[in-house]
């Protein structure tokens, strides 16, 4: 027998940047990214794909980003700013996504080109896909628009559209060549944004560092009400631990069946799905961790007090802890237990389930009861 066996590493690197006003004429912070990255004598595109929330929010926005990109030395505009619906209902549309693709090959980005995608999650994770299956993956930048997409899913590696109600079935591992959040595009969010992109922060702060839930706690009524100079360090604080563990926790493309930044997410992908996405993604997620904070309780891992604790935290921030979908209804079970399934599939091994041993705490289990689980949520129901 003969076997010829090949190893190799690929190193990435790409750094997340903090601003205000990217694209105002005295802000050098992108033109000169770019410049440091443009190829001798070889004048290279942009093709810029933006969210219509965004634009319609920011309408001067088109003007000021073809008005700055034509002072950087080394790229040009391709075309027209393509403008496309936001939402999760963007990562349900393959016509939309082959129209990106095909813009790609239109406008000749190359892989020493860039996309760069604006706006809010959902148009990241479609952008980023698209980039990432074209010419086997051209370069990106992503410039997050929402709170959600500055400290969490902007500033990752996974890119991702959803096929037959299976959330982000298709997708990728593609790290952004860059990001750059610009506070600027906060003030203008519709409040249930804003503080849906608080639930993901809750999250690390569970699972990473106790501090910085007691931070959350502390600045709750600030934040749930629009305080900007405490939301842009609760993005840089997430967005920093977010950075961490995808450094650090040596499985920055989850080869193995284990996700510790999905705490609560597990039903929390399921109950998006079956509102209709009428539950934005930071609610879903903050219903996930009441029920699932309450359950680790019951299990005996959490303190109760630790547990009801959260929730409270979760309500001051004017966050759901509670959907009906969640409830057995004449002795069928909810339609979310589902995404357990859905879950475990998704992860490609056992179910790996993140629960909390102490705030800051995490621990997995490979088993839930659902005896356990039907009381969890409605010990929440109580509570809300």
């Amino acid at each position: 027998m003969h076997v010829i066996q090949q190893t190799f590493s690929v190193p990435y690197s790409y750094e997340v940047f903090f601003t205000t006003h990217l694209f105002d004429s005295g802000n050098p912070l992108l033109k000169n990214y770019l410049e440091s990255q443009a190829a001798n004598n070889l004048s290279k595109r942009l093709l810029v794909i933006a969210d219509e929330g965004l634009i319609k929010h920011h309408p001067n926005l088109p003007a000021q980003i073809r008005h700055y990109c034509a002072s950087v030395s080394g790229f040009e505009l391709a075309g027209d700013i393509l403008v496309i619906p936001g939402g999760e209902a963007v990562k349900n549309d393959m016509p939309l996504f082959y129209s990106l693709v095909d813009a790609i090959d239109q406008y000749s980005i190359d892989r020493h080109s860039f996309v760069i995608g604006m706006g809010g999650g959902a148009v990241l994770d479609l952008v980023g896909f698209a980039a990432a299956v074209s010419h086997r993956g051209v370069r990106h930048i992503r410039i997050p628009s929402t709170v959600l997409s500055q400290n969490d899913s902007g500033v990752g590696v996974k890119n991702g559209i959803n096929y037959k109600g299976k959330k982000n079935f298709l997708g990728s591992f593609a790290p952004p060549a860059a990001v750059f959040n610009d506070a600027h595009l906060l003030t203008t969010l519709d409040p249930k944004d804003w503080r849906a992109g608080i639930a993901e922060a809750v999250k690390v702060a569970l699972i990473k560092d106790a501090p910085f839930f007691e931070w959350l706690e502390a600045n709750a009524t600030a934040l749930a009400n629009g305080d900007l100079p405490l939301m842009q360090e609760l993005v840089y604080r997430c967005a920093a631990l977010h950075m961490a563990h995808i450094g650090g926790a040596g499985d920055p493309f989850e080869s193995g069946s284990s996700r510790p930044l999905d705490f609560g997410h597990w039903s929390a992908h399921k109950l998006e799905q079956l509102s209709n996405f009428d539950l934005r993604h930071g609610e879903a997620v903050a219903i996930g961790m009441a029920v699932d904070s309450i359950y680790a309780s019951l299990l005996g891992w959490l303190d109760q007090a630790a547990a009801v604790r959260i929730v409270k935290l979760l309500q001051q921030l004017q966050l759901p802890v509670y959907h009906p979908l969640m409830e057995n209804k004449d002795g069928v079970p909810s339609p979310v237990i589902k995404g357990l399934e859905e879950f475990r599939e998704h992860l490609g091994g056992r179910l790996t389930i993140c629960l909390l041993k102490g705030i800051g705490v995490a621990a997995e289990v490979h088993v839930m009861d659902l005896t356990l689980l039907d009381k969890a949520v409605e010990t929440v129901r109580s509570l809300s």
